[in-house]
């Protein structure tokens, strides 16, 4: 059993030298907004402001404060493991060869799955924005399969789907339903990783002003437009108006559309071997990327539940042009601008996705768990050309067959569940001497500051709503009860911290991660930790028919 936890230790010299050390601090930050800032603003928000109302602005600030903690756990991990591999690499470090396993075929998940609800979304807008020029493709070569044959099994009003189905072409007795550009995007996507790092940098900078610039223009146009009252409407189940018109349960069945924005971040830690002095460049690049990046969801947030009812974003899979359609503020030029820049918002995440994902297979690879064939670096680009193609195949397919709203809730998950166990693996590591021009990890002793913050909270939060407190146990309500269940869950792992971090004089950053992280995971319904579990259950089957027996580490302790 203790075989199934080893820990590898790393140390500076760990790191490749097949890959090209190219990226600057400002290029990681420009990588993280590129990242961040993508399908879950242009994309996703629209049905996080449908679930949550006006009052999805506090789950924005609750994933920047449990992201801001986790980034500054990463940042520890960067500093002391400066190689491929983000949380991959750091579970190896402090919880061992199972763990790292579980974290790295979670993180496959999130970049693999969370890439095709960005290509899905991808080709919304480019069909939408050549739609406002004119030009029409075929609806049945611009969405998949699965998303047609839903359409026409339940009913939905989506014309564009339902047309799909109606006029696709017949090949034997199946309707042929492709969705084409997307297909596309991830082919070219694929390609320009494929050939190099700094060719993606400097391609993705140029991207990533152009974007800043239309969402600071969407915010000062939009501004004029907003009217006060929409951010307290009319609640559905008491009659008042209310900041959070659906409550707080329905703030957090939000989460998955929220927090989706938010995944890309840890994709920066995959590019430590190929940024320079990456234990000092690293921790600023995430810290200053993040800030900016919830600041922007949250004047984006303001402006659109302000400019239009939250209930009219129902469906609304491009919220930041859909404000300025005639039926809302009516603004053309602005309706058209933002289609063409959700096209490049978009394209910059895919890249940055499509970055990481074959980083993951590399680090897993150069540790004899995956097949040595996914280490290989390209001689002239210096990529890992093999996992690149690869991963380009693993993402295309499933366009083929899987739908959007499948993907989010599955994607997330997988993201939040990384993340505790990277908070949590800190918590473990031993004490480092510092070293100038690093990151340090400041430690707060979390003793006593972290049972009375909690404690505290629970208090201040049964002040504002005692009635759910008061029905906590009840279980069985249809609307609350799932929800209930994971906060009395979360309240129980919270209080065994209290109690361990008392005994074990806990460092308090770490551990507010890790509680924050906790409790975005209680926004997630049984259907995703049932697809999480199957998922978890697959990499099992392979790491012991495969990643266990061919373990460098275990081969090294072996012959020790």
């Amino acid at each position: 059993m203790s075989q199934l936890f080893r820990r590898k230790i790393y140390s500076d010299t760990d790191t490749s030298t097949g890959l090209l050390r190219v990226l600057g601090v400002w290029d990681i930050v420009f990588f993280g907004i590129a990242a961040i800032i993508g399908a879950g603003s242009f994309s996703s928000l629209g049905e996080a402001v449908f679930r949550g109302g006006p009052g999805v602005i506090l789950l924005y600030l609750i994933c920047g404060f449990a992201c801001g903690f986790t980034a500054l756990c990463y940042a520890e991990f960067a500093s002391r493991i400066p190689t491929a591999g983000s949380a991959y690499t750091y579970a190896y470090a402090s919880f061992g060869e199972l763990i790292a396993w579980v974290i790295g075929w979670a993180l496959i998940m999130e970049y693999s799955f969370g890439n095709i609800y960005v290509a899905f979304s991808w080709s919304d807008y480019f069909t939408s924005f050549l739609g406002r020029l004119g030009m029409h493709i075929p609806d049945y070569l611009t969405c998949s399969y699965t998303e047609a044959r839903k359409a026409v099994q339940y009913g939905s009003e989506n014309k564009e789907l339902l047309n799909a189905w109606k006029t696709a072409p017949l090949i034997g007795s199946l309707k042929f339903i492709v969705d084409i550009p997307a297909l596309v995007i991830n082919g070219l996507i694929t390609w320009l990783c494929y050939v190099g790092v700094k060719e993606s940098k400097n391609f993705n900078n140029s991207l990533v002003i152009l974007k800043l610039g239309v969402i600071v223009l969407v915010i000062l146009v939009g501004v004029s437009y907003v009217s006060i009252d929409n951010w307290t409407p009319v609640s559905p189940t008491t009659g008042t108006p209310s900041f959070m018109p659906n409550g707080f349960a329905g703030v957090m069945s939000a989460v998955s559309g929220v927090f989706f924005a938010y995944i890309g971040f840890d994709a920066l830690s995959v590019l430590s071997e190929e940024t320079k002095d990456p234990q000092k460049t690293l921790p600023k690049g995430m810290i200053i990327s993040l800030v900016l990046c919830t600041v922007i969801y949250i004047a984006l947030t303001l402006v659109l539940t302000g400019m239009v009812d939250y209930k009219k974003f129902d469906g609304v899979g491009d919220p930041l042009s859909f404000i300025f359609e005639k039926t809302n503020a009516n603004v053309a030029w602005m309706e058209l601008v933002v289609s063409f820049v959700a096209i490049v918002a978009i394209t910059t995440v895919l890249l940055v996705f499509q970055m990481g994902q074959p980083r993951i297979w590399y680090a897993m690879s150069r540790d004899g768990l995956m097949p040595a064939r996914f280490q290989k670096v390209h001689p002239k680009y210096k990529t890992p050309s093999y996992a690149t193609v690869v991963t380009g195949i693993v993402v295309g397919i499933p366009i083929l067959f899987t739908d959007k709203t499948f993907i989010l809730d599955f994607t997330s998950i997988g993201t939040i569940f990384a993340f505790v166990l990277v908070c949590a693996g800190v918590l473990m590591l031993p004490a480092k001497e510092k070293i100038k021009g690093r990151f340090h990890l400041p430690y707060v002793n979390g003793k006593i500051i972290f049972p009375v913050v909690f404690i505290g909270s629970l208090l201040v939060f049964y002040k504002w709503q005692p009635e759910f407190f008061d029905n906590l146990m009840n279980w069985s309500d249809p609307n609350e009860g799932e929800f209930r269940a994971s906060i009395f869950f979360f309240i129980i792992i919270n209080l065994i911290l209290c109690v361990v971090a008392f005994i074990r004089n806990l460092s308090l950053i770490p551990l507010v991660g890790l509680s924050s992280c906790l409790y975005l995971l209680t926004g997630m319904s049984h259907e995703n930790w049932f697809w999480f579990g199957m998922w978890f259950l697959i990499g099992m089957v392979i790491y012991f028919c495969y990643g266990y027996k061919n373990s460098k580490l275990g081969k090294e302790l072996k012959n020790n």
